[in-house]
């Protein structure tokens, strides 16, 4: 720092003009959020004794739970979801005019040679019978097409992994919706409060919606 403003003095700066650039140095600073007041880090598994996170079960179902207006939720693989979305279905039950969005994977079978509607059929009963907590209201779940296409070359499975509630809080992690992911495996994860990051998530998905290149399954 001496160095810089010598280098100022060299250079002909009043110490009047130092004062001013120091003062917008102090107040941009000032202005700044921390990095560790934007993100946090959410992990799942063992943790070494030095180093403590937020677990990654814990702040999903907080997530949830505290949900006020809309959640998108987007995620590869869903195993014993009616306990991952407990939190979830009883907030929909809580406020009804809450509004959620599953944006989810669907796959064929090995050498499953159906037709693409009889496929999310299927997927629809499973979802609503073994995967969804029973007698709560129902999300509205969306698909990638694509994910059916009987050619290899054509396929495509909807990877992402992420939680936006109320177009404010992100959640986007390695987990899936599995009880291993959520409490047993090694996953990473970043938590951030940040209305325009939210937003362009949510806009993201809103725009696949309405290009039809996402579709509904109920």
């Amino acid at each position: 720092m001496a160095g810089d403003l010598q280098q100022m003095l060299d250079r002909g700066f009043s110490l009047e003009q130092m004062a001013t650039v120091l003062e917008l140095l102090s107040d941009d600073r000032a202005q700044r959020r921390r990095t560790d007041e934007l993100f946090e880090v959410v992990t799942t598994g063992p943790e070494a004794s030095c180093v403590t996170n937020r677990d990654t079960s814990v702040v999903v179902r907080e997530l949830f739970a505290h949900a006020q207006t809309s959640v998108l939720v987007a995620g590869y693989a869903v195993y014993q979801g009616q306990r991952v979305f407990r939190a979830l279905a009883d907030r929909m039950s809580e406020v009804p005019e809450l509004s959620v969005r599953l944006f989810l994977d669907i796959q064929r079978g090995p050498g499953d040679t159906s037709a693409p509607r009889e496929i999310v059929r299927r997927f629809a009963h499973r979802f609503r019978t073994t995967q969804w907590p029973t007698d709560r209201p129902m999300p509205r779940v969306f698909f990638d097409p694509r994910s059916l296409e009987l050619k290899p070359e054509k396929k495509a499975c909807l990877h992402a992994k992420c939680i936006v509630v109320d177009t404010r809080s992100v959640f986007v992690s390695s987990a899936n919706f599995t009880e291993a992911a959520q409490e047993r495996n090694i996953e990473v994860g970043l938590l951030a409060k940040d209305n325009s990051l939210a937003e362009r998530i949510v806009r993201h998905f809103d725009s696949l919606v309405e290009a039809g290149l996402l579709a509904g399954v109920m």
